[in-house]
């Protein structure tokens, strides 16, 4: 093997691929050296004779370590190779075809780097400088802690191959720089507003307004002697996982918040699937959170796979013990697809968590959803017990005048009084509306700044350009507001109809009016929305449909 790799130096290595030993006896177990070696140069010439060579060894040889060697040494390359935020770009692609799960070499690095890839395109993709240089921000942070764990991990041949992250990093912080400076000197307004996605503490910094109330209390019942089981409920968009997130900024430092996505936990077919979730959710969690940035041990794998919930039990023991002075807050996101994770992985689940409310003392339980515990099925009053539910809806006026005004720091004033009066009156003050409001507003300005029918610096937004914006608005917020619709009874909807149709409430509709009120539709008499912006696509809806 050696005469061959040392021939293939003088060209054409390509054409040496045809005279691999494995060609001609494919039961060859013992290892055959440089092969991995002369694939991955010839990759540089021929890719596609390079994974037909690859493939055939895996496929019809005993050389598969040989084949996975060659594909770390491929990844490896192309990685190191690349030179501009386009050569980043486009490494998804070029590496399309190497398996999922990559060979060990690659560890989870790979994964990893090629998410940092796609977020820097979709930065790359954003309209103006100033929201590209927000959506960089997220592939940096990556990218910075990815490095960290390699220089601090286990692995030194995994930290060694992937080198090129310190090029990397560089590439990116120089793009950052330049999207930072030409947004000094454009005359756009910057789009700051966040419209659907939670949002992120790292990203969004202090465009999270207001909840100071809910915050103090989630803190003095978790430090409570006796802490209840905590319901935080809302409707939808109103800002219940952006809280979550905020937490570990907005309490004491002995209370460690730890998120757990249900919605994403539902995805496991398996009990030991979703006790894996669990505890990589919990860790991943108290990993990335500032400012506590904290390491908890993993639990026992083998004990993990042998009985997944007496495994987490005693796990949450061994945290209690590796940090004595903290007090856990495990938050459960979107709760009410634990029914639907019992279904599919066949546990009892709910037995765990209730598990540790008797028996954890350093733990407390975090619910969070849209719906109230009278509106859940009977079974989750025997877990939910000695529950206190916080309810999270419309944003304080002077919140929500904060938000539209001073979304973020150094903010320019673009809108005349009238303006923000409208907003707050369209909106009721509901946080994903205002700022999807706020978001076509400043879009409409752009516009008009690019157009030339609106100076730059001066021009203010007024109510008629609120007004204007409304059918785009609805428009974009079609899916909020279709699960608001969808997730009314019939009756429900068969009143609100009605009532945008000019009928007034009787008495037949005192239940139905009750129920409306709870979920904050209409006004407390029945005969009026809490949030005009509602009313306007219900009488879309109306007008759809006759």
């Amino acid at each position: 093997m050696l005469i061959l790799f040392l021939l293939s130096q003088s060209g054409d290595r390509v054409k040496w691929l045809r005279y691999l030993p494995a060609r001609f006896d494919e039961k060859i177990i013992l290892p055959l050296p440089f092969i991995d070696k002369l694939i991955v140069e010839a990759y540089q010439e021929n890719p596609a004779a390079a994974r037909e060579t690859i493939d055939y060894l895996t496929t019809s040889t005993n050389q598969q370590r040989v084949a996975a060697q060659a594909i770390t040494g491929i990844a490896v390359n192309s990685l190191s190779r690349c030179q501009h935020l386009s050569d980043i770009t486009s490494v998804p692609e070029q590496l399309a075809w190497i398996p999922s799960p990559p060979p060990e070499e690659l560890g989870t690095v790979l994964p990893q780097l090629l998410d940092i890839s796609q977020g820097v395109k979709a930065s790359l993709r954003a309209t103006s400088p100033y929201r590209q240089a927000e959506l960089l921000k997220r592939p940096v942070r990556a990218l910075r802690e990815l490095q960290n764990n390699l220089a601090y991990g286990k692995h030194a041949q995994i930290a060694t191959n992937f080198g090129s992250i310190t090029r990397w990093l560089s590439i990116l912080e120089t793009a950052q720089r330049t999207l930072e400076e030409q947004t000094g000197h454009s005359k756009e307004i910057r789009q700051v507003y966040i419209a659907g996605n939670s949002l992120d503490p790292e990203t969004a910094n202090n465009r999270f307004k207001g909840r100071i109330d809910i915050f103090r209390e989630i803190e003095t019942l978790t430090l409570s002697d006796q802490p209840p089981v905590l319901l935080l409920y809302g409707g939808r968009r109103t800002g219940k996982t952006s809280a979550l997130k905020y937490l570990p900024h907005k309490v004491d430092s002995t209370v460690v918040p730890l998120l757990v996505d249900l919605q994403r936990t539902a995805s496991a077919e398996t009990p030991k699937g979703l006790a894996n979730d669990l505890a990589q959710q919990i860790i991943d969690a108290a990993r990335q959170q500032l400012p506590r940035r904290m390491r908890l041990p993993y639990p026992d794998s083998e004990k993990l796979a042998e009985d997944p919930f007496p495994a987490l039990q005693t796990w949450l023991g061994e945290i209690e013990r590796t940090v004595p002075s903290k007090r856990f807050l495990l938050c459960l996101d979107e709760f009410e697809r634990l029914s639907e994770v019992e279904e599919v992985t066949r546990t009892r689940s709910l037995n765990f968590f209730r598990n540790i409310l008797q028996h954890r003392q350093k733990w407390t339980l975090l619910f969070s959803g849209s719906h109230q515990l009278s509106e859940l099925p009977a079974y989750w009053s025997d877990y939910l017990i000695n529950t206190r539910a916080l309810r999270i809806t419309y944003l304080q006026e002077s919140e929500a005048r904060e938000l539209i005004l001073q979304p973020v720091e150094d903010f320019p004033n673009i809108y005349q009084p009238s303006a923000v009066n409208t907003i707050i009156q369209l909106t009721h003050c509901q946080p994903y509306l205002v700022q999807l409001v706020c978001y076509e507003v400043v879009e409409l300005l752009n516009r008009e700044i690019r157009e030339n029918r609106r100076d730059a610096g001066s021009a203010k937004a007024t109510a008629n350009d609120v007004h204007a914006v409304i059918p785009t608005v609805i428009e974009r917020g079609d899916q909020y507001f279709r699960e608001l619709w969808t997730s009314l009874a019939e009756s429900d909807r068969i009143f609100l109809r009605r009532l945008v149709q000019g009928e007034t409430p009787t008495e037949k509709d005192k239940g139905v009016v009750r129920k409306l009120v709870r979920k904050e539709i209409v006004e407390k008499e029945g005969n009026a929305f809490q949030v005009p912006l509602v009313q306007r696509f219900v009488e879309q809806v109306v007008e759809e449909e006759s």
